[in-house]
């Protein structure tokens, strides 16, 4: 009786362990990891641009030409592209014209022959935001790589791509003023919960030297759009909890680079790829080291020890650099 009883208890029991075991394995989801090798000195040279698909005008092309001249100058080793990557509307699919008239016969410098680690902009997700996730896209050019949220490890650093266009609540507001494309992504607070965990377990257990998000709204900004509020309240203090060095983003139209007052992460924006000259701007409380309404883009190089970026214009001429040892930098807010 005793035997068939625990037998009894068994047959219930091994489904809610299994149960169990799943729910433990979904809770600790992690986000797709890719490796890129640093070079022979341990360095990493890279290119940030946003904000630019418009089929070469409003000084994209210009802006692509003086890449290629700089990529070739820094020996870069990938280039990041943070959202806004086909203009009005996305792709319509992955046979859109766009993508070769807006990047692969743009972007023709052979520096820039690299990787380019993408993420979607809130354009991106006016349109097919699918199709530039399809795999199709890297037949037809090899150096595309588009995901929602994803990271990569370059040795002495990891870059957390961050998709942050599902957190800014006024695009789901009103969908019949204009379309987004939310596959795979609703419902928002799902998605939201989903992401924020994934990011904060790769943070958390990253022992990189330098820690760098990117997304494609910014955190902080004095330009047209402002701060998002969203990822103020919910990605920052992630940000700040896990040692996170650099904020990337695009999204305003212009070049930024904004100082934290209470951490050592420096918010840069990178978004005049294209289309510029907003004429605005509005004080942050923050410390702004730098503000530029116009076309460019940034560079950043990272050793074991320092870092260092610069912002370029159209001309290639460098509008602002900045740079600080690793040591220094974190003595400073330890």
């Amino acid at each position: 009786m005793a035997t068939s009883a625990f037998k009894s208890m068994a047959l219930f029991l091994i489904p809610v362990i299994m149960a169990q075991a799943l729910l433990i394995t979904s809770c600790r989801a992690e986000l797709k990891r890719f490796e890129h090798p640093a070079k022979s000195d341990g360095s990493i040279s890279l290119l940030a641009v946003g904000d630019w698909g418009r089929r070469g005008s409003y000084n994209q092309s210009q802006v692509a030409y003086q890449m290629g001249r700089i990529g070739e100058e820094l020996d870069i080793d990938f280039v990041i592209s943070v959202g806004d990557n086909f203009y009005d509307s996305g792709l319509a699919d992955v046979d859109d014209k766009a993508f070769m008239e807006s990047f692969t016969n743009i972007y023709t410098a052979e520096s820039l022959q690299k990787q380019w680690y993408s993420v979607l902009g809130n354009h991106d997700y006016r349109g097919n935001a699918v199709a530039q996730l399809d795999p199709a896209l890297r037949i037809i050019d090899s150096r595309w790589l588009c995901m929602r949220s994803f990271m990569v490890d370059a040795e002495i650093a990891q870059f957390f791509f961050v998709d942050t266009t599902p957190f800014i609540k006024k695009y789901w507001v009103n969908p019949k003023r204009r379309h987004y494309d939310w596959r795979g992504v609703a419902p928002r607070e799902e998605y939201m919960t989903s992401v924020l965990k994934d990011v904060e377990l790769a943070l958390k257990e990253s022992t990189a030297i330098w820690k760098v998000v990117v997304g494609h709204h910014a955190i902080r900004s004095v330009s047209e759009h402002g701060d998002s509020i969203e990822l103020v309240n919910l990605l920052l203090p992630m940000l700040k909890a896990y040692g996170v060095d650099l904020y990337i983003n695009g999204h305003d139209h212009c070049l930024e680079h904004i100082s934290s007052n209470d951490s050592p992460i420096q918010f840069l924006t990178s978004g005049g790829g294209s289309k510029a000259w907003r004429g605005v701007f509005t004080p942050t409380t923050e410390r702004l080291q730098f503000f530029y309404d116009g076309q460019g883009f940034l560079s950043l190089k990272l050793t074991k020890s320092d870092a260092e970026m610069m912002f370029y214009d159209i001309s290639g001429s460098i509008l602002h650099r900045w740079s600080i040892a690793k040591l220094l930098y974190s003595h400073i807010y330890s």
